[in-house]
């Protein structure tokens, strides 16, 4: 497709990259050394970032953990940033940092983009955050939404991308009148009950899933990413117990791409959603906007019955969730009556702080720069830059790290922790992955400190999302500081394996 639009100028094989995962966990495990690491600790966060300490430190006599965001932990101690301005990050003690995190993926115009503040700055001073009834804005952002993605027909906002799962897989109940859920293994569709299922690692089942009776998931399963296989072996099972009522899938790959699929597989989804009755809902909280104006389901050439929209829907702003697919779906979502005026079921849906005036102008207005500065090609232009930085750093120092992307979305994996799979036939091997995960996991730890040391932010030490804030020669530096990290990587001996 050579980019047209979109952030990918070339597909990645996918097969490859998942062959090129395979034989990273199985490699001994190289990450920071032990001295390097100590030394960052020591002479950064020791020394210059005094201020982050010390807040925390408070912060956790008040908050469980000390931070209110997953994203926000990090090893030594979370990092306290006072100011966000295009492709970079500022801390309280004054560090400045490159921002790979992008607050999870929204912000790809950069942060703090001038024009949305504008607006939004403008709306504050007239019409205020919330008035709890209607706004103009409200209807421009859904009539974006529909002029940029074409299964959109109709859209409704939420509070955030959780809210729209639970959301559309009420919708799907009704409209087929089928009772189980398929989600893709590993992906993240929300917190709520019934989709915290096969978190993280496919086959992971209830497994993450602590405070949650196990009865909450008699008609939640998981397939296999990459497998239609599985999938059609568990929508035929389906057929005798009430049926399937969605299929949801990242189509750019469970958590965000961390293990890729095909093309193929993607069509495949949507092809045998369609042939078992159930609706085909595409989770597009981090591709919708990123990957392409039309979302990752337009690269892909898809029609998902609906969509689930994060981020990028309010601009980087809070309330940034929403539920948009074809009228007949959406229906339900109405006054009670389909198209030929017809009476259907209406899905239980609320949130008194959802499409806020603030969340509205500032997803209707980033979406409509992204669109002026074609913010997606430009990202992902940089996401290539990146990547092909990182490759050529991984076989220059020797190392057995994975790098690839999938537009602005990159991926450096230096331990494979999330590629991992649990088979419930060979139970045995439970204990195994429990160890091995937990090990990685703190070596990506590790390694994110390090990065974090050199300016550099990213998601888990592991995720990189790079905007159209930056520039060409700023990821050249980003690359060098990467190096400086690589130079001091080594295989790590553990205790128990000497």
């Amino acid at each position: 497709m050579a980019y047209n639009g979109y952030g990918i100028d070339q597909y990645l094989d996918a097969n490859a990259v998942i062959k090129e995962l395979d034989e990273l966990i199985k490699k001994p495990i190289f990450s920071i050394k032990e001295d390097a690491l100590k030394n960052y600790v020591e002479n950064y966060f020791e020394a210059k970032c005094k201020k982050s300490k010390d807040m925390i430190t408070k912060a956790k006599e008040v908050i469980p953990g000390g931070v209110q965001h997953n994203l926000a932990f990090n090893y030594p101690f979370p990092i306290v940033i006072t100011k966000a301005k295009g492709a970079k990050l500022y801390d309280i003690d004054g560090n400045e940092y490159y921002d790979l995190l992008q607050a999870g993926g929204p912000t790809i115009l950069g942060s703090n983009d001038d024009v949305v503040k504008d607006k939004v700055i403008e709306l504050l001073n007239t019409c205020g955050p919330s008035t709890g009834l209607f706004h103009e804005y409200e209807y421009k952002l859904a009539e974006k939404i529909k002029e940029c993605v074409p299964s959109v027909e109709k859209f409704r906002m939420l509070g955030s991308g959780t809210e729209a799962c639970m959301c559309a897989l009420r919708i799907a109940r009704l409209k087929t009148k089928h009772k189980n859920v398929l989600k893709m293994g590993g992906a993240y569709h929300g917190w709520s009950d019934q989709m915290a299922y096969g978190m993280r690692i496919p086959g992971t089942k209830f497994i993450k899933s602590e405070g949650i009776p196990r009865f909450v998931f008699k008609h939640t399963q998981e397939f296999f990413p990459g497998s239609l296989k599985d999938l059609e072996r568990k929508l035929r099972w389906n057929r005798l117990r009430g049926g399937t009522a969605a299929v949801y899938i990242e189509p750019i790959g469970p958590e965000s791409g961390t293990r890729p699929v095909t093309k193929e597989f993607v069509q495949g989804c949507e092809r045998l959603a369609h042939k078992y009755g159930a609706l085909l809902v595409c989770d597009e909280v981090v591709s919708g906007f990123r990957i392409g104006l039309g979302g990752a389901q337009g690269y892909y050439g898809i029609n998902p019955d609906l969509t689930i929209f994060g981020k990028i829907i309010a601009g980087g702003y809070p309330g940034a969730g929403g539920v948009g697919g074809h009228a007949d779906c959406m229906a339900h979502l109405g006054a009670g009556l389909d198209s030929s005026g017809k009476k259907i079921k209406k899905a239980l849906c609320g949130g008194t702080m959802a499409a806020t005036p603030i969340s509205c102008v500032a997803g209707y207005t980033a979406i409509c720069e992204i669109q002026k500065r074609n913010a997606c090609e430009v990202a992902g232009r940089m996401g290539d830059r990146l990547t092909k930085g990182l490759q050529a750093l991984i076989k220059k120092y020797n190392l057995p790290f994975v790098a690839f992307n999938i537009g602005s979305v990159c991926h450096l994996d230096s331990v494979g922790t999330m590629h991992f799979a649990i088979n419930w036939k060979k139970l045995w091997t439970l204990p195994h992955i429990l160890k091995e995960t937990s090990k990685r996991q703190r070596e990506m730890e590790h390694m994110g400190a390090a990065y974090m040391a050199e300016g550099l932010v990213t998601l888990a030490g592991s995720r990189l999302y790079t905007s159209a804030a930056y520039t060409e020669e700023m990821i050249d530096d980003v690359l060098a500081r990467f190096e400086r990290v690589f130079k001091n990587c080594a295989q790590i001996e553990f205790p128990e394996e000497k």
